[in-house]
């Protein structure tokens, strides 16, 4: 599984703040002279005219591009769904973790997403969130695997369909054509 972003941002306003700069900049084309910084950070975060086609091809490939997973979330906000691909995300994050730190980034991620009253809940069933209390117990770096997969099915079967509808995906992808 690929890694289009790095870290996760901690707050909603950080989030918001980072949306608003990549989906503005991804939906704007800048005709006047900026600096050379700027240029590059606008060249980097830009759409080129086959990045959202290639998009269209798998959720995969979605979530391998930096703009596409921006797109995506920004969408996923826009639904009121955003917690789910921040869990994916804190999964494939915490697969990387440090054993000596895995039980505590563990009972984070299932504090803020999986457990009773956590505020980011994501939809799962009884037995998938029972097996993932249970391997609380012993943390590994596997223990969110099948959480993350059902998540991932989720978003696939059920978001991806909408975001490829969405005037967020048709208006970067003809941002992209006339770029």
């Amino acid at each position: 599984m690929c890694r289009a972003l790095d870290s996760l941002p901690i707050t909603c306003l950080e989030k918001a703040k980072e949306l608003k700069a990549l989906f503005g900049s991804l939906l704007q084309k800048s005709d006047h002279s900026i600096t050379s910084q700027s240029k590059k950070n606008e060249k980097q975060s830009r759409l080129n005219e086959d990045e959202p086609s290639k998009w269209r091809e798998s959720f995969e490939k979605l979530l391998c591009s930096q703009n596409g997973l921006c797109l995506f979330r920004a969408f996923l906000v826009s639904e009121f769904s955003e917690e789910n691909i921040a869990f994916y995300l804190a999964c494939d994050d915490y697969k990387t973790t440090k054993p000596s730190k895995l039980a505590t980034k563990a009972k984070k991620i299932y504090d803020e997403f999986i457990g009773c009253d956590a505020p980011r809940e994501v939809n799962l069933d009884h037995l998938t969130k029972a097996i993932t209390k249970e391997n609380m117990d012993h943390p590994k770096q596997s223990c969110f695997e099948l959480a993350q997969e059902k998540i991932y099915t989720l978003m696939e079967k059920d978001c991806y369909p909408r975001f490829l509808k969405s005037s967020v995906y048709l208006e970067a992808s003809r941002k992209a054509k006339t770029s």
